[in-house]
């Protein structure tokens, strides 16, 4: 048994999206938050979750799906990259396509928002026309999203192209954050009820966890993970008035819910939902089953993200206080640097041996197994994590599997679904998924700023 019940997962989430389109009159649109697939965050603090758990759900709604895929023409204007992949954001729209659709899934059409003339946009939407693939515009609305009067009106939601569907339930999803999907979803809903038509939205987001505690590390892995957007857990205020029960939302949805109240009300006369939360439908705390596994695992994600922040700060990637806010998880949840072992055995070898690099990797069991820069790997232009993580092949591989079967392969990433700190680029593919995050990896080199500062915490 996993600590996540991924098979009870899949089952009851498909079930509960059901029952939403049900409420609306067989007409939904879901605003998918996070990613659909290789969500390796969740695998992480959940172990036993797959990383493509929620494009399996969703499997069992294919037949009455359909995919509506969003870019801000912003994006498209800066040439946006998502940092996990190293494209750009309007590349990504035709990988996500393809994805879908070689799983067999519908996808309908693609959105381009916060659309206001860009050349960049209609050469963009013209390229997708000639790729076969149907283009809408979805205008930028003066005042959004607080100008409630002229959003809810002709010269609002009104002025955008209304998206033709024609299945029960439409996801609408991204290549990140800030694309406007919830805007394409309440346009949809204004355009429909201006057409006569009956349908609904809700969200489909998988953290924070709404019926764990506020401060449960999973939760707090989530600010981790966000740190850069400055998102903050939060008790959900009027799901506390409305049914006097505690549920835990965060800052941009309780901000947004006085407007979207507004816009419902506008839209039909009333508001279905009395709370952020009750938007949701988000089923993952009901799947947890080793509650004390998965706060172990998030607190190891605290640590992990915490190594990664101060190696894009090094880099000149983020800010010092995008570092500072995870550091300031540490003592909320409990922890230390110390508690990531992998990274004190490759810092203490490093010191023992006054080595350039050094690098180690827990095992599954416990096992540590570390290792210095190979001299076999010391030629011009070959990094020290590159250089070091050959030395791990013929020491890993014995420990980790006694056959033919297990690969391990190198990948020079940015930020690799499995690298403790994201400096070292080895991942180690175990014999199933679920055990992926049971791989810790660490490095230890010399002008590595975590080298300098991961035993003290700025207590600002």
């Amino acid at each position: 048994m996993t600590p996540f019940n991924n098979e009870k997962y899949i089952r009851i989430q498909s079930e509960h999206i059901k029952e939403r389109i049900a409420q609306f009159g067989n007409k939904l649109y879901l605003e998918l938050g996070g990613k659909l697939f290789d969500d390796y965050h969740a695998s992480r603090v959940l172990p036993g979750f797959q990383p493509d758990s929620k494009l399996t759900m969703l499997t069992q709604l294919r037949d009455t799906m359909e995919i509506v895929i969003v870019i801000s023409a912003a994006d498209i204007e800066k040439n946006k990259v998502r940092q996990d992949l190293g494209i750009t954001y309007d590349v990504d729209v035709l990988r996500l396509r393809e994805e879908f659709m070689n799983r067999g899934f519908l996808v309908n059409s693609v959105v381009i928002t916060h659309y206001s003339g860009q050349a960049s946009a209609q050469n963009y939407s013209q390229r997708l026309e000639r790729l076969g693939i149907k283009t809408y515009y979805h205008y930028t609305i003066e005042g959004y999203p607080h100008n409630v009067a002229l959003i809810d009106s002709a010269d609002g939601f009104g002025k955008n192209d209304y998206i033709e569907t024609t299945r029960p339930l439409v996801v609408v999803t991204a290549p990140g954050p800030g694309s406007g999907k919830m805007a394409v979803c309440l346009s949809q809903l204004y355009n429909e009820h201006q057409r006569g038509n009956q349908a609904g939205y809700a969200k489909f987001e998988t953290f924070p966890v709404w019926n764990l505690p506020l401060k449960h590390p999973v939760n707090k892995a989530y600010e981790a993970a966000t740190a850069d957007l400055n998102d903050v857990n939060m008790i959900d205020p009027y799901h506390l008035e409305a049914y006097g029960k505690t549920a835990v939302s965060y800052n941009r949805d309780s901000e947004i819910f006085p407007v979207l109240d507004a816009l419902f009300t506008g839209i039909y006369g009333h508001n279905p939902y009395k709370s952020p939360t009750d938007m949701g439908v988000n089923m993952v705390g009901f799947c947890i089953e080793d509650d004390a596994a998965c706060q172990e695992a998030s607190k190891q994600e605290i640590i992990r993200r915490y190594y990664h922040a101060l190696n894009d700060f090094a880099n000149g990637d983020i800010s010092e206080a995008v570092v500072n806010r995870i550091g300031r998880l540490f003592k909320q949840v409990g922890i230390s640097t110390a508690d990531r072992q992998c990274t004190v055995a490759a810092k203490e070898r490093k010191e023992r041996d006054n080595s350039m690099a050094v690098a180690a990797i827990e095992l599954h069991d416990g096992t540590i197994i570390t290792a210095e820069a190979s001299d076999l790997l010391i030629t011009a232009g070959v990094s020290p994590q590159v250089r070091i993580a050959g030395k791990f092949i013929p020491l890993a591989l014995p420990e980790l599997d006694g056959n033919d079967t297990l690969h391990l392969f190198l990948r020079h990433c940015a930020s690799p679904p499995l690298c403790s700190s994201g400096l070292m680029p080895l991942i180690a593919r175990p014999k199933s998924a679920s055990e992926a995050s049971g791989l810790r990896i660490s490095t230890s080199l010399p002008s590595d700023t975590m080298a300098m500062r991961s035993d003290t915490l700025r207590s600002s």
